[in-house]
């Protein structure tokens, strides 16, 4: 039975922060909404009670069944949930005189498991419009800052502690060691939960799950199919049959290359290529939902067709990971919902398939480290997250194939010398990228390795063919010609997302090589923002 710590989510948009944070710690851990709270069992060895956009003050503000968890198991609770124990056990909450945002400078008074080796003052991110007036029955201050008496707290005579900011943000520099003290120390967590102990477990229980069954995956190219293909073909071999659709909007030579690459790994690999099917189906349509659904729909006839001619087969295998399997799962409408749809349920129930999902226990860093300890090259782990819809939903408009042909070359120029610009040795690039003084550029693909290269050190990156044209000159001729976007983010999960400094020689370069090169494009342009309030993607 694997040892876990709960995380009861009251709809914080970055609850996803605090069970990566205890992952990073080797930590296993699940996220539940607080109106639906697993049984608590023996493998339960804490719980943690998330931030909220609520007050505890609201009459409808969530609230949680604490009988048999406080006293008995460790409890930490953040911003709201140590709001909500301090108002559930005889403390009181009040609208704080001035809302509490941003960085605060945290004291910590006398000695406490929870702030064990933490600097006596460090920086925190508080984020509340409510303070903590009274404390509850039995409770000591643990540490204040300036505006806040009791920004944590203790119960005496219990292991369960609160704190008013919150640990998990970045912004709070020594987060991780106040939840390691809390996971390791308080909790006694072991902290062996690692890629191969997930590799050995999963392969086991896909073993007893099918059987002798046969399973049907859909690859799409990317990591998280890649993974799971992996995984399955080590549990039952040539059981596994796997379906990688050509939906006439890949990358440049991405359906030969993906293929040829699947078939060196040992994997059953169908190649199924309906791109003229695709294409025809969205001649003339300009509105990006109704691209996004007609593409979704024959992928799936497309994958149906072919699955049908699988004898016997039983399970359809899905890359779902744990990002969408807490999205998909709403919090009472609390936690504000961005994604119109995700991977969980996948294909319709008319194919009569149970569904298996390897990794939907997986942040997306972790199925890189998982994809690296089952022996997968890099250029298949390290590849950037690639839009269901492909290049559909990056050309802005109706989709054709002379279009298709512009975007491709464009992009690939892009890819190309985003991999070929080495950071080795250019302190000048890893500082704009990371800040001055690094040491080096921490790769998006896994936050534990050193990225070489532009493409390693972010999270994705695309480019993007306009309804823009303009008056261009080349050759002493006027021109009026497309216009293409230039698109790199820096994430961790794809939720929020930072525009990449990319350096300037880098930006000339590649602009130079497009326009000279791709016929019909004579204007490329960079865009600088970030997500929220923009998305990744442009359509």
């Amino acid at each position: 039975m694997t040892e876990k710590i709960l995380i009861i989510d009251f709809g914080s948009q970055v609850t996803q922060l605090i069970g990566r944070r205890l992952r990073e710690l080797n930590v296993y851990c699940e996220i539940h909404p607080f109106n639906r709270i697993p049984q608590i069992d023996g493998a339960v060895k804490g719980i943690i009670l998330s931030g909220s956009p609520c007050s505890v003050r609201d009459a409808g503000a969530p609230q949680i069944c604490l009988d048999g968890i406080k006293g008995r198991l460790p409890l930490l609770g953040i911003c709201y949930g140590a709001q909500y124990l301090a108002q559930r056990f005889g403390g009181e909450v009040a609208a704080s005189a001035a809302r509490e945002y941003g960085r605060a400078i945290l004291t910590v008074k006398g000695s406490s498991a929870l702030f064990d080796g933490v600097s006596r003052k460090s920086q925190v991110w508080m984020s509340h419009g409510d303070t903590i007036i009274r404390l509850p029955e039995g409770g000591e201050a643990i540490a204040s800052t300036e505006d806040v008496e009791n920004a944590a707290y203790h119960i005496k005579g219990e292991d369960t502690y609160a704190v008013q900011f919150h640990p998990e943000v970045f912004h709070t520099t020594e987060g991780s060691r106040i939840l390691a003290n809390f996971a390791l120390k308080i909790c006694g967590c072991k902290g062996d939960w690692t890629p191969a102990s997930f590799i050995d477990t999963t392969v086991a229980e896909i073993k007893a799950q099918v059987g002798p069954d046969k399973v049907i995956l859909g690859l799409s190219g990317g990591v998280d199919s890649t993974v799971a293909a992996v995984l399955l073909n080590m549990a039952i071999g040539h059981q596994l049959t796997c379906i990688f659709v050509n939906n006439g909007l890949l990358r440049k030579n991405e359906f030969e290359d993906v293929l040829s690459s699947y078939k060196d790994m040992g994997l059953n690999v169908i190649g199924a290529d309906a791109s003229s099917v695709f294409i025809s189906a969205l001649a003339g349509v300009t509105d990006p939902e109704t691209k996004r659904k007609i593409i979704g729909k024959l992928f799936v006839e497309t994958f149906d067709s072919y699955a049908q001619k699988i004898e016997n087969a039983r399970w359809l295998a899905q890359g779902t990971i744990y990002p969408d399997v807490i999205e998909s799962a709403s919090v009472n409408g609390t936690a504000a919902k961005i994604k119109s749809h995700h991977n969980v349920g996948g294909l319709p129930e008319k194919m009569n398939l149970k569904i298996i999902e390897p990794l939907k226990l997986l942040f997306k860093d972790e199925v890189r480290r998982v994809g690296r300890a089952l022996g997968i090259k890099d250029e298949l782990i390290g590849r950037h997250p690639f839009p269901g819809p492909s290049l559909g939903i990056r050309i802005l408009g109706d989709v054709t194939e002379e279009k298709l042909a512009v975007l491709r070359e464009a992009d690939d120029i892009f890819i190309r010398g985003l991999k070929a610009y080495s950071l080795e040795g250019n302190r000048a690039a890893v500082e704009v990228l990371a800040g001055p003084g690094a040491e080096y550029v921490r790769s998006a693909s896994d936050p534990s390795i050193k990225a070489t290269n532009l493409y390693d050190a972010i999270w994705q990156a695309g480019v993007i063919l306009l309804p823009v044209r303009s008056v261009g000159v080349m050759g002493d001729e006027r021109t009026y010609e497309s216009t293409v976007a230039l698109r790199a983010v820096i994430s961790t999960d794809g939720m929020t997302a930072d525009w990449v400094h990319l350096p300037y020689d880098f930006l000339a370069k590649v602009s130079n090589e497009i326009i000279n090169r791709v016929r019909g494009v004579n204007r490329v342009v960079y865009d600088v923002s970030s997500k929220p309030p923009a998305t990744i993607e442009w359509e």
